[in-house]
C-alpha cells in the first residue's frame, strides 16, 4: 500500500512538472513567436485555403501553430521516435534552434505543398533552455488542445435544436441571426469587441432578433447554412421566422453599417 502511494506521489509529480514545463513553453512562444504564427486553425479549413483556393482564403505566409507541431510530432518529417520520447525532446531541440538560426526553406519539415506560399523567415538566436522550452510545448500541444477542447470534431449533437429555435421566433415574432464564427478568427474577434458587445446593438438585436453564434469548426451550421456557407468568417446570415434564409453578409462590419443590416432585414 505505501509503495502504491508512493508510486501515485511520484505519478503526480511528474505530471505537474510536464504541465509547468508545457506552460512555460506556451507563455515562451506567445511572447516569441505568435506575432507571426497564427493560432489554431482547424485542418479542414487549412485543406480548404491550401488545395482549394491557393491560399485566398486565409493567406497564410508562415504556418499556424498547430501546424508547426503536427509538422514536428506527426507528418512523414517528423523529428524523433514517440516511442522515445526523452531522445525525441532533444532531437526536437537541436532541429530548432539549428533551424531558427539559420532558416532553410530546403530544411523545412513543413509540407512542401504549402511552402511556396512562406515567405523567407529572418534568423532567430534562441537559448537551450528556450529551445528545451519551445519542444516540450510542441510535444505537449495535441494532448493539452484535446483536454481543453474535446470536442473538437462536428457532431450533430452539439447543434442548436433547429426545432425549439424557430418555435421561440415565432412566439416572439422575431427573425434568426446566425453568426458564423470561429476562435482563431482576428476580424470575428474585432467585431465582438467594437460592435457587438456595445449596448445600444445589443438592444437592436434582442428587440428584433434570436441571435445565434456557431463556431464553425466545433459546430455544423443549422438550418442547412452548411450548403450556403463559403468559408469566410466572420459571416452573419439572416433568416425569417420559418428559418428560411432572407440574406447573407460574410466579412466584419463597424457600427452603423451593422445596425443598417439589422434594419433592413425587418
Amino acid at each position: 500500500m505505501i509503495k502504491k502511494g508512493l508510486f501515485l506521489l511520484l505519478s503526480l509529480f511528474i505530471a505537474i512538472n510536464l504541465q509547468a514545463d508545457f506552460n512555460a513553453g506556451k507563455k515562451l512562444f506567445e511572447e516569441k513567436c505568435a506575432s507571426c504564427h497564427k493560432e489554431y486553425v482547424s485542418f479542414k479549413k487549412l485543406k480548404e485555403n491550401f488545395f482549394k483556393r491557393n491560399n485566398t482564403l486565409l493567406n497564410l505566409t508562415i504556418p499556424t501553430e498547430n501546424m508547426l507541431a503536427w509538422a514536428i510530432m506527426e507528418s512523414s518529417k517528423r523529428i524523433g521516435d514517440p516511442e522515445d520520447p526523452e531522445i525525441q525532446l532533444m532531437e526536437i531541440e537541436e532541429y530548432l534552434k539549428s533551424y531558427l538560426e539559420n532558416p532553410d526553406i530546403n530544411d523545412s519539415i513543413c509540407d512542401r505543398h504549402v511552402l511556396k506560399y512562406y515567405v523567407k523567415k529572418e534568423p532567430i538566436i534562441i537559448t537551450e533552455e528556450e529551445s528545451t522550452l519551445l519542444a516540450q510545448y510542441f510535444m505537449g500541444y495535441k494532448s493539452n488542445r484535446l483536454k481543453n477542447y474535446p470536442n473538437l470534431k462536428k457532431s450533430l449533437a452539439d447543434n442548436p435544436d433547429e426545432e425549439k429555435i424557430l418555435s421561440k421566433a415565432i412566439n416572439e415574432g422575431k427573425q434568426l441571426i446566425v453568426f458564423a464564427t470561429a476562435k482563431s478568427c482576428y476580424f470575428c474577434k474585432k467585431m465582438k469587441k467594437e460592435v457587438l458587445s456595445l449596448k445600444d446593438v445589443k438592444d437592436e438585436i434582442n428587440e428584433d432578433y434570436i441571435f445565434i453564434e456557431i463556431d464553425v469548426d466545433l459546430v455544423k451550421l443549422p438550418f442547412g447554412l452548411d450548403k450556403k456557407f463559403k468559408g469566410m468568417t466572420p459571416t452573419f446570415f439572416v433568416l425569417n421566422q420559418d428559418g428560411i434564409l432572407l440574406n447573407t453578409y460574410p466579412g466584419a462590419w463597424v457600427k452603423d453599417d451593422f445596425l443598417l443590416i439589422l434594419k433592413e432585414n425587418l
